[in-house]
């Protein structure tokens, strides 16, 4: 059996959908008692960050998922990589994670687990961090993700809520992941196809440790589950600005635009409109493939960058050392919501 077979859905795209999520956290305390949560339940970011004293920040994460890919290798690989980012997303430095397994034990070998394992492994060592302990359970789909733990100088502390109107918005990686993950999943995709979304999703974005040390860089967030309309409608919140986003600019894998158009999108997409699409202004001329990019559920997706205008082309040269489809999608407006154009 395939291991995307083992699981009704696979990747974030898993994830509730942001609006249900809303709602089920909506009478959760936030944390406000405790002075030193500097980002907590009240944020809508990608991590809690607790300030130890005037010069260390402790950001602390979780991620697990369901397999995207059959590859148990590439599995534990995507998901180990999805679950640090979110450290970088706050400029921080990843320093040990925890792993999470949750694995159908009667129905799965234990040599693949043992290759889910190796694969997260690998994207930790690679990141220079050590898998320092764990929690496994007996359950009825493969789960696997980690807990990691950063450090950061306070200063270097980067919300998604730092937007100024008249920043540009830099994308770190290419959208049309959740595309793909469905095309895996119906047996429509190619061998290129899965190596190039395996590449993107294994691409750590350690980057964001390095923007977060430039004043101009005012907010971080990356985008994965909820698309780049999701994720970008918590910058704006956040932020108290409006998003204007330039549908052309976005930076796709290859074949994204191609395996929309022939049908392969997810309900996850769906979800994610329906939770933002009051807020969003689209061009009469919008095809529906245009559309499901924007909502598009990314795994182990790129950074979502708000940078000074005039800094905005030195900072894209420096990201495309490492990411080299990052592009300018777009400015921070006056207003709220989002502008598709």
């Amino acid at each position: 059996m395939r291991l995307t077979e083992l699981a009704h859905g696979g990747g974030c795209g898993c994830k509730l959908g942001p609006a249900v999520l809303r709602d089920i956290l909506r009478d959760q305390p936030i944390g406000q008692v405790f002075p030193q949560l500097l980002v907590g339940n009240a944020e809508s970011d990608d991590a809690a960050v607790w300030q130890i004293d005037d010069a260390t920040c402790l950001i602390a994460t979780t991620d697990f998922f369901m397999p995207m890919v059959d590859d148990a290798r590439d599995f534990g690989r995507i998901a180990a990589t999805n679950a640090i980012s979110d450290i970088y997303a706050m400029g921080g430095r990843p320093i040990m994670a925890l792993a999470i397994l949750g694995m159908p034990i009667n129905s799965m070998d234990p040599a693949t687990i043992r290759e889910i394992l190796s694969g997260g492994a690998d994207i930790c060592a690679e990141a220079g961090i050590p898998i320092a302990g764990g929690h496994s359970i007996d359950s009825p789909e493969p789960i696997y993700g980690l807990a990691v733990i950063g450090l950061c100088a306070p200063e270097n502390v980067r919300r998604n809520g730092g937007a100024l109107p008249g920043d540009a918005l830099i994308l770190t990686k290419p959208l049309g992941v959740g595309i793909y993950s469905n095309a895996i999943k119906k047996g429509s995709a190619t061998d290129a196809d899965i190596a190039e979304m395996i590449a993107s999703c294994t691409t750590l974005n350690r980057i964001g440790q390095d923007l977060a040390a430039l004043p101009e860089v005012h907010a971080l967030t990356d985008v994965t589950g909820f698309g780049v309309l999701g994720h970008g409608m918590e910058m704006a919140r956040s932020a108290g600005c409006g998003l204007q986003i330039d549908r052309a600019a976005l930076p796709l894998l290859d074949r994204a635009a191609e395996l929309a158009a022939s049908g392969h999108g997810t309900g996850a997409s769906s979800r994610n409109w329906d939770a933002v699409g009051t807020e969003v202004t689209l061009p009469a001329d919008i095809t529906d493939q245009e559309r499901m990019i924007l909502t598009d559920p990314q795994t182990s997706g790129g950074l979502l960058v708000a940078v000074a205008p005039e800094a905005a082309d030195r900072v894209l040269t420096q990201i495309r050392e490492r990411h080299p489809k990052a592009a300018i999608i777009g400015r921070a407006v006056d207003g709220a919501g989002i502008e598709v154009i």
